[in-house]
């Protein structure tokens, strides 16, 4: 057996699904999901690629089992308090782990054969709502419209230009308002430049949208038809 072989044998002789799982978390998080392969993640751990299918028997059991980490980092909503407030703290903390992980933003909601976290995640949620006096019917809608706002929000965050509001202070002073004319886009550029004068955060969206969508879902827990309208 050559050098090569012996090293590729021990490394492979230290794999674990925990370990295999854990490295293709940490190359979506680099890289990306769409070029993650068992070749490419078998490399990275340095090990034979067809070791990997001893832990994972293909892409999609690998996908599950990764989305089922990132659905174990979310804080789970407590049944035993507001149920808004419960909602709200599960919410944001669903944001920041998209923020952290966002490969996983449109996989979120594409498995067909969820994890234990995954399943944790998903009963307590609607144990939340339904323990609150909404029905089934309404849980469903209020659980279909936070996920849509939070994982909309999320996507729309990974491709903002900018993170804080120094940086959007800066790009749109130095990108945004030359290209904004007065004449031709009057409104756009009052918004521009009152937006810098004001110190306008971007950061605090999320917070003003999740309040919004919270207060629109309260007169649901009257309604107690499980009929869809």
């Amino acid at each position: 057996m050559s050098a090569r072989e012996e090293r590729q044998a021990g490394s492979d002789a230290r794999l674990s699904k925990q370990r295999v799982v854990a490295e293709a978390v940490r190359l979506a998080d680099r890289e990306g999901v769409h070029g993650l392969s068992m070749r490419r993640l078998a490399g990275a751990l340095g090990a034979g690629a067809m070791s990997l299918y001893h832990y994972v028997a293909s892409k999609d059991e690998l996908l599950d089992a990764m989305i089922d980490i990132v659905f174990e980092q979310i804080e789970l909503p407590s049944v035993g308090t507001d149920w808004q407030s419960a909602m709200r703290r599960q919410s944001e903390s669903t944001r920041q782990v998209l923020a952290r992980h966002p490969w996983a933003i449109s996989l979120m909601e594409s498995r067909t054969s969820p994890g234990p976290a995954n399943l944790r995640h998903r009963e307590a949620v609607t144990a939340c709502l339904r323990t609150a006096g909404f029905s089934v019917v309404t849980a469903t809608h209020a659980n279909w419209l936070l996920n849509s706002y939070v994982y909309g929000h999320a996507l729309q965050e990974a491709s903002l230009p900018f993170d804080t509001a120094e940086e959007l202070a800066d790009m749109t002073q130095d990108v945004y308002l030359p290209q904004l004319p007065p004449d031709e886009f009057p409104y756009l550029n009052e918004s521009a430049a009152a937006l810098i004068a004001a110190g306008y955060d971007p950061t605090e969206e999320f917070s003003f949208g999740l309040n919004l969508v919270l207060a629109a879902l309260e007169p649901l827990r009257a309604s107690t038809s499980d009929v869809p309208a």
